[in-house]
């Protein structure tokens, strides 16, 4: 939403609504902005969950650090449960999960039990503040 918008939304002037936004971006509140993209459009329309755990428990619990530069890996939630960490993944076909996947449990020596997103109703909704 651009500042004249939000400005509109909130019954503030453009530059009170700019000094705000400064401030909670100061206080780390905001900590940046985001483009919403169509992964559809740009060739990533499959979506997938994929939770891991490590093969051998007494192992490091370095997944996140492991899997840090695989770009299809578009979140990674430690999580409380039977798996350590849960990935959310964007990929191009059934074929590329599956390449993602070896690649994942060979990069960070994990199990990995997979869920495909069908569609998404919604995402990315706002806090209630």
């Amino acid at each position: 939403m651009s500042f004249t918008d939000l400005a509109r939304e909130t019954g503030l002037s453009v530059s009170a609504v700019h000094q705000r936004v400064r401030r909670l971006q100061k206080r780390n509140l905001i900590k940046g902005f985001a483009a919403r993209l169509d992964h559809e459009q740009i060739g990533l329309p499959l979506t997938a969950f994929v939770s891991i755990k490590p093969i051998d428990p007494a192992a490091p619990d370095d997944a996140p650090d492991r899997l840090t530069g695989v770009p299809e890996i578009e979140a990674c939630h430690s999580v409380a449960g039977d798996e350590s960490y849960i990935l959310k993944v964007r990929v191009a076909s059934p074929n590329a999960l599956e390449d993602l996947l070896q690649r994942i449990r060979a990069a960070a020596n994990v199990a990995t039990r997979t869920t495909v997103v069908l569609s998404t109703p919604w995402e990315g909704r706002r806090p209630p503040i």
